[in-house]
């Protein structure tokens, strides 16, 4: 009976083991073939490339999570890669006749929503047509569907053009709650990415700052939207002001932010004429996927411009568990940035750069390796929605910088937080702790005291040195005296227009300004460009233990625009104590 048992478990464990690995490889072997037919899809002629502003835009399109793929979801991001392949490729295609964008609840940082509304209008100077449509458009939706020859309201729709505004949340009471304290090590008068921690409001200095960087980006807005509604600035303003968003929807085609009330199947209808179709005809709506990966339309060559993606927070090591976001770690990143240097066909990097900073030890290792790219090779940087502390240290010692005007940057300064939770362990908890020691500061860090005042001493001297090499690097790189780039460092956040103007960025420009200056710097004409790394197919996920993409995208799903609130609780603790970044969530609305 024994042996029975034995044998008759042993072949229901080989059973479960044998139909998860057919699972997988199933799986994989689906991947294989979609990822074979995307290769390069087929347009239909006389379409209309439908764009679906909802979700949010991301750096990079990704090939979605299992889920997605059964599920459908081609709206939860907008891969800002892939669009603007797409616009590109729509602008020289015969086949495709105009854009069809249809506005939603879209989430995206004010650099990405310029670089791809730029995109549109380099797509209407081919001189094709762009209409919008929209139930409620949001504010980030507006300033893209504002390009567009026309813009569709629908009769009970809204336009959100209220303004911005940051509001910033604080942790401080529930740290109270718990018995927790921040100790804070930090050098720069805006260094505002502890507030959060230690205060209940924003300190003047940071409340200058944001007002300032609010400021030049809502300008930009009102510019662009002014120039293609041919409206006033000012009026423009005057509209945020007077809580436009509740007004009946006629008074937004009064005001001229749209051009008509009309429903979804009157708006079929005026694509139609344009498409010069009869009433019972289909629209062949095409998707920014099926355009991005429709062939090429250029030639290839040996030699080329490589473009590296680095986007997301700076860390030491791969953050493992759910809550985690892409990130720009020490060990692949230099591992990339090493087989590019030693690449004889790559002539020049453009290093994308989308990050708000992280660990200042791993951004020193970055920008070292960034100078040894260098030495051999030219190298640009291309500014994303945000580059921005440890994200400016890495970008600063390139040959040239390009941002958009509405890209966050500088923030160069250096903070320490450590937790102290003393409280929380002695009085809420009841614990009790003694020690023996043979050296005076044996036990630094111990659980249940904070640091004493030699410690902290000794800490803060550890960060005015981390400043010290920080302001270094930057004046190094953008051939500055020390002091002149400590008199607009503080940890202080700008806009690349205003970063322009006090040299910590050379042009305003996107990514293929970049690339060309690149291509210019390495004296080639004729080139292909390359993009690396390459971005790790879903199925691939599964196989990794340390992978929450899933997870992480359910949450995100649920909790919106209080996601990065709750996530960053729990990054807080896997964070190296000190960090060059800006404002752990800039929340802006």
């Amino acid at each position: 009976m024994k042996e029975f048992l034995k044998y008759t478990m042993a072949t229901v464990v080989g059973i479960i083991l044998a139909s998860i690995i057919v699972t997988v490889i199933s799986i994989i072997s689906l991947a294989g073939m979609v990822a074979t037919e995307g290769a390069s899809s087929s347009i239909p002629k006389n379409s209309v490339l439908r764009i679906k502003l909802q979700g949010e835009i991301v750096e990079r399109a990704g090939e979605g999570s299992p889920m997605d793929i059964l599920n459908q979801d081609e709206d939860a991001t907008i891969g800002l890669d892939q669009a603007l392949d797409a616009l590109k490729k729509a602008a020289k295609s015969d086949k495709v006749k105009g854009i069809y964008l249809e506005a939603g609840s879209l989430a995206a940082y004010p650099a990405d929503l310029q670089e791809l509304r730029r995109a549109l209008l380099d797509f209407k100077e081919s001189g094709k047509w762009i209409v919008a449509y929209g139930d409620d458009y949001t504010r980030g939706a507006y300033y893209l569907c504002s390009v567009a020859d026309e813009v569709f309201l629908n009769p009970s729709g809204m336009i959100d053009w209220n303004g911005m505004s940051s509001q910033p949340i604080f942790y401080t009471g529930l740290l109270k709650k718990v018995g927790v304290k921040m100790q804070v090590f930090k050098v720069g008068t805006y260094k505002s990415a502890v507030e959060p921690f230690i205060n209940t409001e924003m300190s003047d200095a940071n409340r200058e700052q944001v007002q300032s960087y609010l400021g030049s980006i809502w300008n930009g807005m009102l510019r662009d939207v002014a120039k293609s509604r041919k409206l006033k600035v000012e009026a423009l303003n005057a509209m945020a002001d007077s809580t436009l968003l509740l007004s009946d929807a006629d008074v937004f085609v009064e005001k001229k932010l749209a051009d008509k009330l009309c429903y979804m199947s009157d708006v079929k209808e005026a694509l139609r004429e344009r498409l010069e179709l009869d009433e019972d005809d289909d629209i062949n709506f095409t998707t920014l996927a099926d355009v991005a990966s429709s062939d090429d339309l250029g030639k290839k060559v040996d030699d080329e411009i490589a473009v590296y993606y680095a986007y997301g927070e700076i860390n030491d090591a791969r953050a493992k568990g759910f809550n985690q976001e892409h990130s720009i770690t020490t060990k692949e990143t230099l591992t990339d940035l090493q087989k590019l240097r030693k690449d004889d066909d790559v002539k020049a990097v453009v290093i994308r750069v989308n990050s708000p900073g992280g660990s200042a030890y791993a951004s020193e290792q970055i920008w070292h390796e960034i100078q040894l790219l260098r030495a051999e090779k030219p190298v640009v940087i291309s500014m994303g929605a945000m580059a921005a502390s440890g994200g400016y240290y890495i970008s600063c010692g390139a040959n040239e910088i390009f941002a958009e005007p509405m890209t966050l940057t500088g923030s160069i300064g250096i903070f320490g937080m450590i937790p102290d939770a003393s409280e929380l362990l002695t009085e809420k908890l009841g614990l009790s702790f003694d020690v023996v020691k043979t050296n005076a500061m044996s036990d630094f860090g111990a659980m249940g005291r904070p640091f004493n005042a030699n410690e902290s001493a000794k800490l803060q001297s550890y960060i005015n040195r981390g400043y010290e090499l920080f302001t270094g690097r930057v004046a190094g790189g953008r051939g500055m005296a020390q002091d002149s780039v400590k008199a607009i460092a503080e940890g202080r956040v700008w806009t690349g227009e205003q970063a322009q103007k006090i040299g910590l960025v050379d042009k305003l420009g996107n990514l293929d300004d970049a690339v060309e200056a690149a291509a210019k710097l390495a004296e080639i004409e004729d080139y292909t460009v390359g993009r690396y790394p390459s971005p790790t197919p879903w199925y691939m996920t599964l196989l990794d233990k340390e992978s929450g993409d899933y997870m992480e995208g359910q949450m995100r799903a649920a909790l919106g625009e209080y996601y990065p609130a709750f996530s960053l609780l729990k990054r807080v603790g896997q964070m190296n104590p000190v960090q060059a970044r800006m404002p752990f969530d800039p929340n802006i609305k």
